[in-house]
């Protein structure tokens, strides 16, 4: 994307670090009855009940407040406890903190695609968002390809509020609020988190701290891409099959390692069958945290834990039990976005 060069850039930088610092000055601080309010959300949306639609609202303006002031290269500490994509599959959300630990002990960094294909994408966001609120510091949550308005009209979040809150209202809420979510994380200047992968537009992590993030996930450019792309076998950049992004061979993610002092990339969006996989001679791993994804591929889940001496370790998981299963109103397309 490209940047107003009307002023000097020495001007520019300055302006802008002046406006961050005065805003960051003016950040709320969460009040007792707001925390009180955030635990019981947290208390109804455990036991899978939906908040009201009003209460959306609010915890969506909380949400806000605290998001924007995060940045696209959001700065993450070990240890940490990294996940892949839920995809609305609650109770495996569960199941996810029951092995990682509970937030606020355990750090969790999420990198996207909380919604679509599972049966409870409002009650999977609604919580993480709470969580995110309550514990803004423990907690980083991503944006996915899916946190878009074009993708959740299509894969299930639209129908799915629709359905539960008989309007599009909480719809346009969320998907207002997925335009603050970070696009990337760094774990000690050393891990890159994202969703998707790289851009022949990025060279530096610089460059993503340059892009403007809040809209619309763009059907192409290097915002675009980060959701997108994919590690390939094939060296250099290819066409992606999805129609969005790029692929990327071993070539461009080690050159990416080398330039920006690297040890890995982390990303999400490909189902993979462990649940963890290894690419590019360990320079990328994909991590996928919904087990038997869409109820019917079999596949475990993992997550990764990185300790305070940036050793990792794998965890890995089934599904939980479900009590039961609601039909929904629609099959989803098949392809596996």
């Amino acid at each position: 994307m490209d940047l107003d060069t009307d002023v000097p850039m020495e001007d520019a930088v300055e302006d802008v670090q002046l406006t961050k610092d005065a805003a960051l000055s003016k950040k709320p601080d969460v009040s007792i009855s707001s925390i009180n309010q955030l635990d019981q959300w947290i208390e109804k949306l455990t036991q899978c009940e939906p908040l009201s639609e009003a209460d959306v609202k609010r915890l969506c303006e909380m949400a806000i407040d605290v998001l924007q002031f995060e940045e696209n290269v959001q700065p993450v500490q070990v240890p940490v406890t990294i996940c892949g994509d839920v995809h609305g599959q609650f109770h495996d959300l569960m199941e996810l903190f029951k092995i990682g630990g509970p937030c606020p002990d355990t750090n969790y960094l999420f990198m996207g695609d909380y919604v679509d294909r599972g049966y409870y994408s409002v009650e999977t966001v609604s919580y993480l968002v709470c969580m995110k609120v309550r514990y803004p510091n423990r907690i980083t949550i991503l944006r996915g390809n899916h946190e878009s308005r074009q993708i959740t009209q299509v894969y299930g979040f639209y129908d799915e509020c629709l359905r539960k809150y008989g309007s599009a209202a909480v719809w346009k809420l969320f998907t207002d609020l997925f335009d603050y979510f970070p696009i990337t994380a760094l774990v000690d200047n050393k891990v890159f988190c994202l969703h998707g992968g790289l851009s022949p537009m990025i060279e530096t992590i610089d460059q993503v701290r340059e892009l403007n993030r809040i809209q619309e996930v763009p059907h192409e450019g290097p915002m675009c891409d980060l959701l997108w792309s994919d590690p390939d076998d094939r060296g250099g950049w290819g066409i992606s099959p999805r129609g969005a992004g790029f692929t990327f061979g071993q070539d461009i993610s080690e050159q990416f390692n080398h330039t920006n002092d690297l040890s890995l990339i982390a990303r999400a969006h490909q189902l993979v069958m462990e649940g963890f996989s290894w690419s590019h001679q360990e320079s990328v791993v994909t991590i996928f945290s919904a087990p038997n994804y869409c109820y019917r591929c079999g596949n475990q889940a993992a997550i990764m834990e990185v300790d305070e001496n940036h050793q990792r370790q794998f965890l890995q998981y089934d599904p939980s039990v479900r009590p039961g299963e609601p039909t929904v109103t629609r099959k989803t397309p098949d392809y596996f976005l």
